[in-house]
């Protein structure tokens, strides 16, 4: 599938034009290493786009060809429906130089033979919201309550510091839950060195110019991650679109407080969050759980914060979600046990990289107390679970689970690192051979999901900080 060109007149850029930013190539780099694709991006904005679209044609390609077919199927809205979103209530809220970037990476895929336009990426790197949180909207019009658990349940995070970690310094992990149709192409880590504001290096998609999972850290000591609010209803077409939001507070926030006010400044409720974020310049970790409507920040020096998808501000629940906090049963509530469990009483003051990916990796379910594969656990394996996933849903045996995962501390930000894990965290690999005779009913997915192996954890290290 070829995407239309151009056909909104936002971008038009002539081979000839194109050839111009070959030079920044020199700038930038990439490397294939354990399931992840590296590279390193520098200069202006629409420098930084020609780099990253050149360098990841085929990636980016493969990507949106993969999420338009999981789309049509699945919310029964085809690619130009998307596109129109973003031609509709995105593009215009985008700041020039978010924009440039786009462009910059239509660019160089058009210099690759690629025929994808501004809004094809545009739509590509809001998918989550536009998906997950607009369509339901539209479906709850046209039938109240129809839209109700489609906002995704997207990973299992947690940030510490103090007497929680074990030298008293911040530590951040996540792993991140998807349709694997989708997750297999979360693999990219991108170190981006803009023309202005803060060195960052994050997970994401090829092709988005943020994290999409969120997991980044910064070169001026602040670190974020996150996961989703379970069950969540609500979306205001008239604000930012959140994927711009959370690349500048990457790109350009110095503190928690510069973060909460990115977040929340033009807030449109897309990807509603539990966002975790840390400042290792004062060794505070917060969270800040953002609906649409309300927000409530929780922050420490001496805690340790968990995610799994369940809301905890009372008025966001009643306010905002249909979400059930006393059955026990669902993946945000099981999860949420046993992450307490872990990170806040077995592991505290143990908390470092090495446990941290522990976590992430772990496999016990605490509502049957036994290690099991399933919705229950941290690392999630929807795919091996009779029941499904009733809250997402999710019918029993859907391939949706832990895609991979991260781990950074304070210390190994300091130096633009971190630990990232492609594949299930636990080791294990989804084999679509064996998957699909046992479940045809999801043959469909096989044009696009075949495999997905899981690789060994990896240190990264950003280019620009990287020993000689």
């Amino acid at each position: 599938m070829k995407l239309a060109l151009c056909l909104f007149g936002l971008v038009v850029l002539s081979a000839c034009h194109n050839n111009a930013y070959h030079n920044t190539l020199s700038k930038a780099s990439k490397e294939r290493k354990n399931g992840w694709v590296y590279v390193h991006l520098a200069g202006t904005p629409s420098e930084i786009g020609y780099q990253h679209g050149y360098l990841l044609a085929h990636e980016i390609d493969t990507s949106i060809q993969s999420v338009a077919y999981y789309l049509a199927h699945e919310t029964q809205k085809d690619w130009s429906f998307y596109r129109t979103c973003a031609q509709n209530f995105l593009w215009n809220k985008l700041d020039r130089e978010y924009k440039d970037e786009l462009n910059g990476i239509v660019a160089g895929l058009h210099d690759q033979g690629l025929h994808y336009d501004s809004l094809d990426l545009t739509a590509y790197n809001a998918v989550e919201e536009l998906a997950f949180y607009y369509v339901p909207q539209i479906m709850n019009r046209l039938n109240p309550g129809s839209g109700n658990n489609k906002a995704p349940g997207n990973c299992s995070a947690f940030i510490a510091t103090g007497s929680y970690t074990k030298d008293g310094k911040i530590v951040m992990g996540h792993n991140n839950w998807t349709e694997y149709i989708i997750g297999q192409h979360w693999n990219v880590i991108a170190d981006i060195v803009p023309e202005k504001g803060n060195h960052l290096m994050m997970d994401c998609m090829p092709g988005f110019i943020h994290s999409g999972d969120d997991f980044v850290i910064t070169d001026n000591g602040l670190m974020y991650t996150e996961t989703t609010i379970t069950q969540f209803v609500g979306f205001d077409t008239t604000g930012i679109p959140e994927f711009e939001r959370a690349r500048k507070v990457a790109q350009y926030a110095h503190s928690i407080d510069d973060a909460i006010a990115i977040f929340t400044q033009g807030n449109n409720g897309g990807y509603a969050n539990d966002w975790l974020i840390g400042d290792t310049k004062t060794n505070e970790v917060a969270k800040l759980e953002l609906g649409l409507k309300n927000y409530r920040v929780w922050r420490s020096k001496d805690t340790a914060i968990i995610g799994s998808n369940f809301p905890s501000d009372p008025q966001i629940i009643q306010q905002e979600t249909t979400f059930n906090v006393n059955d026990s049963t669902t993946s945000p509530n099981a999860r949420k046990r046993r992450m307490e469990q872990l990170v806040c009483v077995n592991l505290k003051g143990k908390l470092d990289a090495t446990t941290g990916k522990q976590v992430e990796a772990d496999h016990f379910d605490a509502l049957d107390n036994t290690q099991a594969n399933n919705r229950c656990v941290i690392c999630g394996h929807i795919d091996e679970d009779a029941k499904g996933c009733k809250e997402w849903d999710l019918a029993p045996y859907y391939p949706m689970g832990a895609v991979q995962g991260k781990v950074t501390t304070a210390d190994l930000a300091a130096h633009m690192q971190f630990w990232a894990h492609m594949g299930h965290p636990c080791g294990e690999d989804f084999v679509g051979e064996k998957f699909y005779k046992a479940h045809p009913e999801y043959a469909w997915q096989s044009k696009f999901l075949q495999n997905m192996k899981a690789w060994p954890w990896t240190l990264f290290t950003a280019t620009a900080n990287a020993k000689p």
